[in-house]
This record gives C-alpha cells, sequence and structure tokens, in this order.
C-alpha cells in the first residue's frame, strides 16, 4: 500500500468462484436489504509498528479471528455505510465519501483504533465497487458498502489492541423500509437511553446500535417501525432514532434538528441542511424537546417529521407512541417539504440533475 495524498493501491486478486451472471441478475431483482453481498471484500491489516499493509480487494469469504479477539471480548470495532449509485450513462458515482472517510477517522479515534487515513478509504470503496461493478443496481436500488475495522488482537488484557483488520463488504441494496413509503411510526423511548455526554453516542461503532436493539424490540411489540431515543439525562429532549437522525419542519419555516454531541453527524442529515434553504426552509440545529414535539403536531406549529440515513435516505414519520399517548403528524402523510427534499436528494445521487456542489464521485 502506498500511502500519500496522490495514490493508495488496494490491488485487485479475482475471486476464484464469481457468482454465475444469471445467479447475480436474478439476486439483483430482488434485493431487499443487508442480505445479499457481492463476490469480493477490500481489505487491510493494520499492526502497531508497521501501520497499515497487505491492502487489497480479494474474494469474500468468512474471517478467521482467535477466540480472544479483542474486537469479541471488548467491542473495540467501527463502521461506516455509504452507497454507490448507478448514473444514467451506465457509470457508478459514491455521494460524498470524505464526509464517511472522515466520520470513520473520529469514531476509530473514540475507540483507540488505528485511524485509516482518508484517501486509503475513499481508494478502498472505489476499488471494491470497481471490481463489483456488475452488482450495482439500477435505480431505484443501489449498492451499500459497510467499511469496518475490527481488533484483531488475541489479548484478554483490556487496553487498545496492537492488531487490527479494515474491511469493506458491499451488498445490493432495495429499500430499508419496503412497504412505509407511506411513513414510519416510532415508539418514543422514556426508559432506555442510546447515549450520554462524554460517551459514543457520536461515533458509529457497534456498541451503539447493540445497546438500541432492547428499545427497538420494544418499539415493535408496540407495533412501531423504529425507536426514538430521548436525552440520557432529563429523559426529555429529542436525540435521533435507532437507525436515523431526526429533523422537523415547522409552520415559520423552519427545519430543526437535534445538535450534534450525542449523535451520529449523519451525512444524509447535513446534505439535507444544506438543502434547505433551496425549499424555503431555514436550517436550525437546536435542542427539541418531547413536549415541543407532542404540541407542535397537535396545534400545528409543526407541520412535518421525517428521518434521515445512508439506509433510510429520507422517510417521512408520520406517527408516535408513547407511554403518555400517541399523535399524529399533520394528516399523517408525507408532507411537501419532505417529499421534495427526498426527490432531490434521489436526483443528486442517481445522476439525474446537474451537481454544482460536487457531491458525486465517479468511480
Amino acid at each position: 500500500m502506498t500511502t500519500s495524498a496522490a495514490r493508495v493501491d488496494f490491488p485487485h486478486v479475482p475471486s476464484p468462484d464469481p457468482t454465475p451472471a444469471a445467479q447475480r441478475d436474478g439476486l439483483l431483482a430482488d434485493p431487499g436489504f443487508g442480505r445479499v453481498f457481492t463476490d469480493h471484500v477490500a481489505t487491510a491489516t493494520w499492526t502497531a509498528g508497521r501501520g497499515w499493509h497487505d491492502t487489497a480487494v480479494r474474494a469474500a469469504e468468512p474471517l478467521t479471528l482467535h477466540p480472544a479477539a479483542a474486537v469479541l471480548h471488548y467491542a473495540q470495532e467501527v463502521f461506516e455505510g455509504l452507497k454507490a449509485y448507478r448514473q444514467p450513462d451506465g457509470s457508478v458515482a459514491l455521494f460524498r465519501p470524505d464526509l464517511n472517510a472522515a466520520r470513520f477517522a473520529r469514531s476509530a479515534r473514540r475507540l483507540a483504533l488505528p485511524e485509516l487515513p482518508p484517501e486509503a478509504f475513499v481508494a478502498a470503496v472505489s476499488a471494491l465497487v470497481r471490481a463489483d461493478e456488475a452488482w450495482v443496481p439500477e435505480p431505484p436500488a443501489s449498492l451499500y458498502l459497510r467499511p469496518f475495522t475490527v481488533a484483531t488482537e488475541a489479548f484478554l488484557g483490556v487496553r487498545p489492541a496492537e492488531e487490527a483488520r479494515f474491511l469493506v463488504a458491499a451488498s445490493p441494496a432495495g429499500p430499508l423500509f419496503a412497504g412505509r413509503e407511506a411513513g414510519v411510526t416510532l415508539w418514543i423511548s422514556d426508559e432506555l437511553s442510546r447515549a450520554a455526554q462524554g460517551g459514543t453516542g457520536d461515533a458509529k461503532c457497534g456498541g451503539n446500535y447493540a445497546a438500541g436493539l432492547a428499545a427497538q424490540t420494544l418499539a415493535r411489540s408496540h407495533d412501531c417501525d423504529q425507536v426514538l431515543f430521548l436525552d440520557a439525562r432529563e429523559h426529555r429532549w429529542l436525540e435521533e432514532s435507532g437507525t436515523m437522525n431526526v429533523l422537523v419542519v415547522t409552520a415559520d419555516g423552519e427545519l430543526a434538528t437535534p445538535p450534534l454531541g450525542t449523535i451520529l453527524d449523519g451525512v444524509t442529515r447535513r446534505s439535507v441542511l444544506e438543502l434547505a434553504a433551496g425549499h424555503g426552509l431555514t436550517p436550525v440545529e437546536r435542542p427539541i424537546s418531547v413536549e415541543e414535539l407532542r404540541a407542535g403536531c397537535a396545534d400545528g406549529s409543526i407541520t412535518e417529521v421525517f428521518a434521515t440515513g445512508t439506509a433510510a435516505v429520507i422517510s417521512p414519520i408520520v406517527a408516535f407512541r408513547s407511554t403518555a399517548g400517541d399523535f399524529a403528524v399533520g394528516d399523517g402523510t408525507p408532507g411537501p417539504h419532505t417529499r421534495a427534499l427526498h426527490a432531490e436528494l434521489l436526483d443528486v445521487q442517481f445522476g439525474r440533475v446537474p451537481d454544482p456542489r460536487g457531491w458525486r464521485v465517479p468511480v
């Protein structure tokens, strides 16, 4: 691996047993989300004293870990999520991978893992997409990319591992909430918390998601699609959903979202805030209480609520349920700003409109 701003190499070692074209086409016809995987992975190894080495794109195969690998005992790992999109001319582009690369490095720093240089991150995902370009589906589906780093050192002492492995897996993906395009319902969790100040809430690590599974299960027991977490101290202030950032549209033209600190700095969240002005909205990052949410939906001062994420894109939130009672957002259907922002974002990602901001990165 050459580590410089000019070039980072992930040489391709083709799989000896690629998926036959006919079988691949059948899988791409209905990929679902996160259950179909391509033929290759990008990979690199890190060891203390040597740094990153042994970079390649090679056949996807099961990992071999020692039973004492640090990731299995102390959850020392981080991951990312981004997508590759088929363009109208048949080419493929990534969406703002520089932001994912920077967040991946921040997450690694918080989990005391080695930081992969941003240029290496982009090189790895690009090399994998080139190797498995035939797996990039036609719109509206896309190729979901999952970069991750895990601590692999076999050692049971509690300290940062001195060996780690970076990989990127790829999965053709349809909608995350298939059949819920008309809107999702969230369960407001007033007991289980996602993160606290000084914790790992703004890092993309598996522990955050594992800690949220119980709340997600509770939400589904109340016939909700996902959970809405409140702050850990007062259980009053909106934070984020289990897999998505949350934004609200007010009657006076504000696009408000909880501030960063204990929530993930979502790439889709940031992009929507940057698009807001073009839709007559003023983007604001500020605390939003559950009382404001409930009252605003009741008196019409909050007109729309939606969630954002790489997997979810933009999902309308049309209702909330909680121990304090249920309430709808507006008339219970996706609002005009939600629909317009969703359409513009997809048009940019799939190359259907000009890209003056340079968000699309050709592979």
